[in-house]
């Protein structure tokens, strides 16, 4: 695959002491949604305070370093995954951040562990996952980490487990094959497997999206109902594998744009002498894209799960408690106390949640006015939506949205959903 190289036409500005524009290497797989995320960041930078020049290598997570001399190299952001990488990268004794180390390159005495890095937060990443399936009313839970059990999908696991714990419950984990053994068919029946022995349902966090679509594949090998006896959660938020995932499926979403604006400020910093050893850049997991693959009201009691799909379905428009009292049919003081047994919130806790989720989803992806988000979120105006929002996060709607939208540009008139409609 051949590489590409960028070069912008703007000119610096008479005031930059550079005599000639900065070379940057990047050496981040353009295959995946949180590589692709890390480049728009970096481009954005470029384009606000470049010009820079730019390599890319189209492809996965195999990168090849350009003859940095010969091109004028002048710094590199690189995903490390080859003795033979390491090796050519260190050779340059160039600015370099590196992207999601490992554990053995972070051991003491390896030399990578002294570069600067941008990390996903991949505790905070499974604590989200957690409180997702949590809030579905499961009672079982798993894990299916990445295949060879890298550092990030451990500690995503370990915020899995640990928010878990938090209400009694203790992962089941997916005991990984050898990795050597690259047979898709023989890692499906096994995987197949021990799904069909989990409890059910059960809620199932997978460390990636990839991995993610390989349990629903072997769910559908196995006969196995998804999201009725398994909910199935990714990360990454690749919104065409998500979406070809039959069911599609929901993901944890990460700014992997804004990690890589900061990677990007970061290695400018290191030019200009500004910086200490071994900074990191942080990768926060934002918000659930929720889809059908967790699209269940795993409660015992009929009457609240039926309540909890009519909240989840109508919470973004003009509903009050009385609506879903009447749609249930039974006395409010009835609902409300078995509501609240199984759920440990109110009705109107429910509602208030899930337009609040509403509102930021629209605040972060979108440039709509908060009158026109008020609008759609069921809000009379959008000063009452100002007020209200002030009160449950401590934010302006306008903070919020210059808080959660640093480093990218929001996706003008896009209207995601924060579920499918039925």
């Amino acid at each position: 695959m051949k590489s590409v190289s960028k070069r912008s036409g703007r000119r610096r500005k008479a005031n930059t002491p550079q005599s000639r524009i900065p070379r940057v290497a990047l050496l981040v797989e353009t295959s995946r949604e949180v590589g692709r995320g890390i480049l728009r960041g970096v481009l954005r930078y470029e384009r606000l305070h470049g010009p820079w020049g730019l390599h890319v290598m189209p492809g996965d997570l195999e990168q090849t370093l350009p003859a940095m001399r010969a091109w004028g190299g002048n710094g590199i952001i690189a995903r490390i995954t080859t003795p033979e990488i390491t090796k050519a990268i260190l050779a340059t004794e160039l600015p370099a951040i590196a992207v999601d180390l490992w554990e053995d390159q972070l051991a003491p005495g390896n030399p990578l562990s002294r570069l600067p890095e941008l990390y996903v937060d991949s505790y905070a990443v499974g604590r989200m996952a957690a409180e997702h399936l949590l809030e579905l009313g499961l009672s079982h839970f798993a894990y299916v980490g990445e295949l060879h059990n890298v550092l990030w999908s451990k500690r995503r696991e370990n915020g899995y487990a640990d928010r878990l714990r938090l209400e009694g419950f203790e992962p089941l984990r997916y005991a990984q094959p050898d990795p050597c053994d690259r047979d898709w068919g023989r890692e499906q029946r096994r995987l197949s497997r021990w799904l069909a022995v989990l409890p059910k349902p059960v809620g199932l966090f997978a460390a990636m999206d990839v991995r993610g679509r390989q349990v629903l594949e072997a769910c559908l090998e196995a006969e196995i109902a998804v999201p009725e006896e398994v909910a199935v959660l990714g990360v990454d938020n690749d919104e065409l594998l998500c979406e070809l995932s039959e069911p599609p499926m929901s993901s944890v979403s990460l700014d992997a744009e804004r990690g890589g604006y900061e990677a990007a400020a970061l290695l400018d910093r290191i030019w200009q002498g500004n910086v200490g050893n071994r900074e990191k850049v942080l990768i926060e997991p934002t918000h659930v894209v929720a889809r059908h693959s967790t699209d269940v009201c795993a409660v015992a009691d009929r009457d609240v799960a039926a309540a909890l799909k009519f909240v989840r379905l109508n919470a973004t428009r003009p509903i009050s408690v009385h609506d879903v009292v009447r749609h249930i049919g039974l006395s409010r003081r009835v609902l409300e106390v078995r509501f609240r047994r199984a759920v440990k919130r109110t009705i109107h806790d429910e509602i208030a949640r899930l337009r609040l989720e509403q509102v930021k989803l629209l605040l972060r992806e979108t440039n709509w006015s908060i009158g026109r988000i008020a609008e759609s979120a069921a809000f009379a105006n959008g000063s009452y939506l100002g007020k209200w929002f002030r009160q449950h996060v401590d934010l302006t709607p306008a903070e919020y949205r210059e808080q959660q939208t640093a480093g990218r540009a929001p996706r003008a008139g896009h209207s995601p959903e924060l579920r499918e409609n039925p």
